[in-house]
C-alpha cells in the first residue's frame, strides 16, 4: 500500500486589479441659452422653425416628418443625448423643450454641428 502525502506546499495568491468606470456621460457643448454662439442657427430658429427642426431630425436618422409630432422633440432631445452620451434625464428634456422650445432646438442644432 503507497501512501500518498497530499500536502499544500503553498497558498493560492489573490491578485486584485483596481478599475476605473466612468460613465462617459459628458455635458452639452453649450448651454441652452447660448443661442447666439452661432448666428445661422439661430436666425433659422427664429424665422423658419420647422426647417430646423426637420434638420435636425434627419441629421439625427428620423424623418422629416417627426417634429410634427406631438411630443415628438422630447424624443428627439432624448435620443440626441444618448446618442452623444451627455448626462440629463427625460423630465430635463421635457422641461427645456416645454418652456424653451426654440432655444432647446439650436442647442440640439449647434450640438450636432459640433460633433459631427
Amino acid at each position: 500500500m503507497a501512501f500518498q502525502s497530499n500536502v499544500i506546499n503553498s497558498q493560492p495568491q489573490v491578485s486584485v486589479t483596481q478599475y476605473n468606470v466612468s460613465s462617459g456621460a459628458s455635458d452639452w457643448s453649450s448651454n441652452v441659452c447660448d443661442c447666439c454662439e452661432d448666428c445661422g442657427i439661430c436666425l433659422c430658429a427664429a424665422f423658419v422653425p420647422c426647417i430646423l427642426a426637420c434638420k435636425v431630425a434627419q441629421d439625427n436618422g428620423e424623418s422629416c416628418c417627426l417634429p410634427c409630432l406631438p411630443g415628438a422633440m422630447i424624443a428627439l432631445r432624448t435620443s440626441i443625448r444618448s446618442r452623444y452620451r451627455i448626462s440629463g434625464s427625460v423630465c430635463d428634456d421635457w422641461l427645456i423643450m416645454a418652456c424653451l422650445p426654440l432655444c432647446g432646438l439650436c442647442q440640439m442644432a449647434r450640438e450636432q454641428k459640433m460633433r459631427g
